[in-house]
This record gives structure tokens, sequence and C-alpha cells, in this order.
């Protein structure tokens, strides 16, 4: 194993110098692992150019099956320490609007009762990144099949101002008047005008004027600071709706088939921790029921 990973580090860096300080060897003994690797597979893995060393062919195939190797070991050896005793960890991948709008704010209620369980957070999983999540939130019509879920909220979605830009409009009560407003949106998300007018069956119905943004958390802002209106799942501004930052006059809005699901790989085996977890955000889901 330790050849393979030099054999990547030195394909990686381009030379055994460079290949040493993330291995943690001298360089004569990653130059020695080389050797006794090239004599191993019975010729050089390399070839020495001004630019650095270049992969053989016969390197480029034990480059390419070594990669797949490593990952395998690893992936091997993080499913055998999730059956261990010890620390329990939890590692959770969750969209930032998710993250920072509804989840962090109600999290400290389980870590007060679960001290003993360490939630490890990220926003995204890299196509090379040999790790893979317990547990993660997607924002999805359904999850995937080799996963399984159970929805949390996002069907419900509301059409919302900061109350001085609603006054500013006059207060319109219908959709044709709130049509004259500013639409916030991140042109990434299912939440456009055009699918508030269909659901309350006025399809050519266009607004006025639509402003985007590239960030979903800046429409919210956006919205907030008195811009537009914007549609936005209530699961992610109830605290703002009932501290009158945001109105939502009429109950304009619609229901959408997109929402937030906690989601699981079926090929896991089910911890503790994750048990204790999935009781309790299905138990915050539920509170938020559209």
């Amino acid at each position: 194993m330790t050849g393979l990973q030099v054999l990547l580090a030195v394909a990686e860096r381009g030379s055994t110098s460079a290949a040493a300080e993330p291995m943690s060897l001298s360089q004569s003994a990653v130059s020695k692992q080389l050797i006794n690797l090239e004599e191993a597979i019975g010729g050089p893995a390399f070839t020495r150019t001004p630019n650095g060393m270049v992969s053989t062919e016969l390197g480029s195939i034990y480059i390419e099956h070594a990669r797949t190797a490593i990952k395998a070991m690893e992936d091997a050896a993080l499913k055998v320490s999730r059956l261990k005793p010890g620390p329990r960890v939890l590692r959770l991948q969750v969209p930032p609007i998710f993250g920072d709008r509804w989840l962090l704010p109600r999290f400290a209620q389980f870590t007060e009762a679960h001290p003993e369980i360490e939630v490890q957070f990220t926003t995204f999983v890299s196509k090379t990144q040999t790790e893979v999540p317990d547990c993660m939130v997607r924002f999805v019509v359904k999850p995937v099949e080799d996963e399984e879920g159970e929805y949390l909220f996002g069907h419900d979605v509301r059409l919302v101002s900061a109350p001085s830009y609603w006054e500013k409009l006059g207060e319109p009560s219908s959709l044709e008047a709130a049509s004259k407003g500013v639409m916030l949106e991140h042109p990434q998300t299912p939440f456009h005008w055009p699918f508030l007018a269909a659901f309350h069956g006025s399809p050519i119905l266009e607004a006025r004027h639509t402003m985007r943004f590239g960030y979903y958390t800046m429409v919210i802002r956006a919205a907030l600071a008195g811009q537009g209106v914007a549609l936005i799942p209530h699961g992610l501004i109830v605290e703002e709706l009932a501290a009158g930052r945001l109105v939502n006059p009429a109950g304009l809005g619609y229901r959408s088939d997109y929402g937030y699901w906690f989601t699981r790989p079926r090929n896991l085996p089910t911890s503790q921790s994750m048990r204790l977890f999935t009781q309790w955000i299905n138990g915050e889901g539920a509170m938020m029921r559209d």
C-alpha cells in the first residue's frame, strides 16, 4: 500500500522530492519505495524529463488501478470504523441555505440532548472524495433509488416581502396587483413567478420586473431589505414571518413538487447515532408540515 501511495504521489507532484512531504517520508525513502514497486511490476513507472517525472505506459496502467485499490481500502476502513465502539461521529451533508436558515438555529437542541455524538458538517461531496456522508439533506422531488429518506418540508412556498415594500405596492391582495412588484429570484431554484401564476390559474400573467441573484440566501436578504417580493419555502422563513419582518398577505403562494428530504445511503449500516439524529430531525420536520 505504501508503494502504491508513493506511486500516486509522484504522479501527482512530478518528483520524488515533492512527493516526500505529503507522504511524511524522506526523499530517499520515497525513491526506495518506488524502486521496490518498479521491481515488483517489472519495469519503470516513470521517465525523467526536464519538466519532471512522466508516467510510462506501464506506470499509467498501475496509477489508474492504484487509485481504485486505495479508494476501495479506504472505503472498507471507513465502514469498519463505523462499527467500532468509541466516539460517535456522524457525517452530514447539507445545502448551505438549509444549514444556515433551518438546521443551525435548532441544532443546539440536539447537541444538548446528545453531547456524546459529534456531527461533522459538509455542504458538498466532490467526485474524487473517498469518504461518503452518513446522511444528507437533499432538495429534490424524491430520494434517488440507492437512498432512503423522509420528507421534511418545502412544498409550501409563499410569496413574501418586507412590510415596507408591500405598503409601497399599495398592499395588493391579488396576484395581478402583486405582479407589478419586483420579483426576486435565484435562477437555479424552481421558485419562479410562472409556477405561481400557473398555480393560480393565470399562466400568461408576467411579473413586471425580475431581479436575479447568484445565491438563494441573497434572495431572502433582498426581500428582508425591501427590494422586492420573493417565493420562499415557508420552513426557511418561519421566524421572519412570526416576527413580522416578512409578510405574506392574502396567503399568496403555491405547492411545489420540490422539498427538503433527509436521506441515507441504503448500503451503510444504521448506527445508534444515526437512529438518534434521524428521530430528532424528523421530529423537527414534523412540526414544519405544510
